[in-house]
């Protein structure tokens, strides 16, 4: 009987199904979908009383028109846009982790069903069947996390292109405002 807690139990029974290799996966996922929040946290909230503060402190200057103006403009947008653009590198590397760590998986699973194999005096192909399918289980979760890791680091660099052009054309649009 175990005595871990009720709500632990799916945890436990997963483990013995996938291996150590899936616990490693599990905190890997956590880390993107934790990152993927905070990102979307960002993006809704502070993102854009940063947007309005930057174009507020562009529009209070008196000189928009000179080269070191520009420049400041252009630095400042940029700044800005590298803060939205900041966590994609630590996504890139999480996403590309999983399917190494599932591999991982798959590749001490096996080692462990030759193992035991090997130790058996009768090579039973159930017994090998059913050790194979639990060595592929790491491998189809770390493809599946490095799936939707994909499809969100693919949105967010979609969302970072978009806002750096509405950006761009909010501060060259707060100047003809301005001036008119």
């Amino acid at each position: 009987m175990s005595t871990l807690p009720l709500w632990l139990e799916p945890v436990e029974r997963l483990v013995e199904a996938g291996g150590a290799v899936l616990v490693v996966l599990a905190v890997v996922a956590v880390l993107v979908f934790a990152m993927a929040m905070e990102r979307w946290w960002y993006y809704r909230i502070t993102w854009r009383i940063a947007r309005r503060q930057l174009l507020r402190r562009w529009t209070a200057r008196s000189d928009h028109t000179s080269w070191s103006a520009r420049t400041l403009r252009h630095v400042w947008a940029e700044a800005l846009v590298a803060r939205l653009r900041k966590p994609l590198p630590w996504l890139k590397l999480l996403v590309a982790l999983c399917p190494l760590l599932g591999l991982l998986g798959t590749v001490t699973g096996m080692i462990s069903v030759f193992d035991s194999l090997s130790l058996s005096e009768t090579h039973q192909a159930r017994a090998m069947a059913d050790g194979v399918a639990r060595a592929t289980l790491p491998t189809l979760t770390g493809m599946a996390i490095a799936v939707v890791g994909l499809l969100f680091i693919s949105r967010l660099e979609h969302v970072i292109r978009r806002e750096d052009q509405r950006l761009q054309d909010r501060l060259a649009r707060a100047l003809e405002e301005s001036d008119a």
